[in-house]
């Protein structure tokens, strides 16, 4: 989307218009709930971390220095969120984990590729995320992840390689999501 609807509805948010606010969520739902998906295993805790993490914007909406980055400052607050959640679930061990199994997501494309995805690290798969899913730049992205761009990069390369590996592999063995 361009520029000019983060940066209007933006400034119409801090100024109080709430279905400016919501404008700008419908228009980023979809990225929330990918980068969540990547992050966190349960469908569940994506949602929870996603409406956390639109509260906590809407509350902080004002915070927002430079309106053509919300996307950017609002995928933050969703990965804060998701991290939080993960610090959350080291402390307890949920019986839904144990019973529930994972759905498979929804990711467009085929299962072998969802699969490799979300086989990969947590710092290899938030980038393929943010690179190929949203759209965001290695400069984006390393100034969202506060990292160097090298390292971005590098991580990029690497998830690619490790893609390419254990894409084909489960494509030759004919994995398919279990429900």
């Amino acid at each position: 989307m361009d520029t000019d609807f983060y940066e209007y509805n933006v400034i119409q948010a801090q100024q109080g218009d709430r279905e400016a606010f919501v404008r700008l969520i419908k228009q980023c739902e979809t990225s929330i709930y990918k980068i969540a998906r990547s992050i966190l295993k349960s469908d569940t805790e994506c949602l929870d971390a996603a409406q956390e993490a639109v509260m906590k914007a809407y509350a902080s909406i004002r915070s927002v220095r430079e309106p053509k980055f919300f996307k950017t400052w609002l995928i933050r607050i969703v990965m804060n969120e998701c991290q939080r959640i993960i610090r959350q679930k080291k402390r307890v061990i949920p019986m839904e984990e144990i019973i529930e199994q994972q759905a498979c997501s929804t990711f467009e494309g085929d299962m072998a590729l969802q699969d490799a995805v979300q086989a990969l690290e947590d710092d290899l798969r938030i980038v393929i995320m943010l690179y190929y899913f949203e759209d965001l730049s290695v400069k984006e992205m390393a100034r969202l992840l506060e990292i160097p761009e090298g390292t971005v990069k590098s991580r990029l390369t690497r998830a690619r390689t490790k893609l390419a590996v254990s894409y084909t592999v489960e494509k030759k063995e004919g994995r398919l999501c279990h429900e």
